[in-house]
């Protein structure tokens, strides 16, 4: 009896109604955020970009690995998307193995995405950044602007009470004020403890071959939102499999691996990251990539591919976790963004007025808001 009772209290407490579940989400958060501030500090012209990956990953893993160290039942906690530094026209997942000598230039457009997780509560983060001094201009700022905008719009519908097709709309309607494209594919996911990609999803675009289930927010629930804009034509492409190196464990698929490499592959993945994405970095790489193989090919893992827009596309991205608190919306991640002059501004009325929509339903102390002045510069611009 007093088991499955201790099981049940589990069960119910495992979202924000409970304060120590908004602590681990909101550690989580300030972990990578210090992650993401740290990698945009390493990120120079002729850097590699396998150093930086493995800086941020590093920290995540030293700065949680201190937390929570003299608890009765052990806890996990981590990295809960690797680094990744993805350039230019590459859209996302770029976290390159240990020999892959690619670096960073000047002029470069830098997305930068990672996770963080103590316990299995998740803060994900994602920005973009110009190795450049002085101002962003041209279309260069019109994409990063757009994700910008977009996700500010993003973070005001993502409430109780709204549906997710209402944000799909909204954001496709910004990007296109700037003369960009949402990049197709690219889901917003619910987060849950140890759950990276929940059943509740937000498209980015909504077209006949990408259909998800109507959804409507609720109080509690946590986001991951993940908004990547592109001034090409926003359909993105696979064009080297190898490049892949970032995988998740499907926890609902078995089957029994032929190769001997595939099998120690696996069993090493299933004891080091049995729930959460890991990179194929951490593998002994020989072994790995024979073994990985086999494990996709039979759905064992999911890989999170590369993807491409056109050579001379640019691409942004703006990714954010959420928690849908009872006295408002608390988003936990972000970063301040270079000085961006864009070519485009947003005369729209609808767009103004989703940005004029609060964030919090009413003001209540406590919450560190360390990011103070960049929320009051985007605040200040949308009024102007």
């Amino acid at each position: 009896m007093s088991v499955s009772d201790d099981e049940s209290r589990e069960e119910k407490e495992l979202d924000l109604s409970s304060p120590e579940v908004v602590t681990k989400y909101k550690l989580a958060a300030e972990v990578v955020n210090k992650a993401l501030q740290l990698v945009l500090s390493e990120c120079k012209p002729k850097a590699k970009i396998v150093d930086i990956c493995d800086k941020g990953d590093t920290y995540i893993k030293e700065q949680t690995g201190s937390m929570y160290k003299n608890v009765k039942k052990k806890i996990e906690r981590g990295v809960a998307f690797p680094t990744c530094l993805s350039v230019n026209n590459t859209v996302c997942h770029f976290s390159p193995l240990a020999s892959d000598e690619t670096v960073l230039e000047e002029g470069d457009i830098v997305k930068i995405d990672m996770g963080c997780h103590i316990d299995g509560f998740i803060a994900v983060v994602g920005h973009t950044h110009v190795l450049q001094q002085g101002p962003v201009t041209g279309r260069a700022a019109d994409a990063i602007a757009a994700a910008n905008t977009a996700a500010e719009v993003a973070l005001r519908l993502v409430k109780p009470g709204k549906k997710n097709q209402d944000v799909t709309e909204a954001i496709q309607k910004v990007a296109a004020a700037y003369d960009c494209k949402i990049v197709e594919g690219v889901l917003s996911h619910q987060l849950k403890q140890f759950v990276i990609d929940g059943n509740k999803v937000v498209l980015s675009v909504s077209n006949p071959e990408t259909r998800v289930d109507d959804a409507e927010f609720e109080e509690n629930e946590v986001y991951s939102i993940d908004i990547v804009t592109s001034t090409g034509d926003g359909k993105p492409k696979l064009l080297d499999e190898k490049q892949t190196t970032i995988y998740k464990r499907a926890v609902d698929k078995s089957y029994h691996l032929k190769m001997k490499a595939s099998r120690f592959v696996f069993s090493e993945i299933s004891q080091n990251f049995p729930i959460m994405p890991f990179s194929a970095r951490v593998l002994e790489e020989k072994r790995a990539r024979f073994g990985l193989l086999e494990c996709v090919n039979h759905e064992l893992l999911q890989p999170y591919p590369v993807l491409h827009e056109k050579p001379g596309d640019f691409v942004a991205q703006i990714k954010f976790t959420v928690l849908l608190m009872p006295n408002g919306s608390d988003r936990i991640t972000s970063h301040t963004l270079q000085e961006l002059q864009p070519t485009k501004t947003v005369d729209d009325p609808e767009i103004k007025g989703w940005l004029s929509l609060p964030v919090k339903s009413k003001k209540k102390g406590g919450g560190k808001k360390k990011k103070g002045k960049g929320v009051e510069k985007s605040e200040a611009m949308e009024e102007t």
